[in-house]
Parts: C-alpha cells; structure tokens; sequence
C-alpha cells in the first residue's frame, strides 16, 4: 500500500476543532486520577555504593594489551590505532587536536 508523504495529515484533534472548553476542561477531569502512582521497588536498593565488596564478583571483559599499532593519546589517555595520530611528532590524537 502506498504512502502520499506530501498529503496533509488529518488527526482528531483537526476533526473535533468544534469542542467547547468546557467540555474538554470536564473530559479532563474525569480522566485525571486522584491517586499517584508509586513505584514499589525503591531505585536506591539497585545502586552499588562505593567501598561495597565486589571481591565475590567475575569479570565479564576481556581485557586486550595495546597491540603494537596503537598509542597511548598523552591528552585523553586513550588508546587509538597509529591512524588517529596528529601531526607534529606528539602522541595526540585527532579528536584532542
């Protein structure tokens, strides 16, 4: 089936354009509830804090040395392949100069 992109878009608030402010003032509080909602699960309880003892925990990465066509950027202190290296003679990259 084929989409006309460049047709105006018709919605319902185009289509009801004769509703009184009071009826949608009415329609407004009927639909609001007195009620707030309240998450049962407390996001602090999820948060590690710092100091905690992880010495139970697994490393899940896998750590790989600097190969040998990569630096070390003496600015950003990451490491980046010999191609992201800036002109000049330094051990900067690009994104740093």
């Amino acid at each position: 089936m084929a989409t006309d992109y460049d047709a105006p878009r018709v919605t319902d608030s185009d289509e009801s354009t004769d509703t009184s402010l009071e009826q949608l003032t009415a329609s407004r509080k009927e639909s609001q509830s007195p009620a707030v909602d309240i998450d049962d699960t407390d996001p602090a309880e999820s948060f590690d804090l710092p100091g905690a003892d992880l010495s139970g925990e697994e490393f899940t990465v896998r750590v790989i040395p600097k190969q040998s066509d990569e630096f070390t950027c003496t600015s950003c202190f990451l490491v980046h392949h010999r191609s992201r290296l800036a002109p000049g003679g330094q051990l900067i990259c690009r994104d740093c100069v």
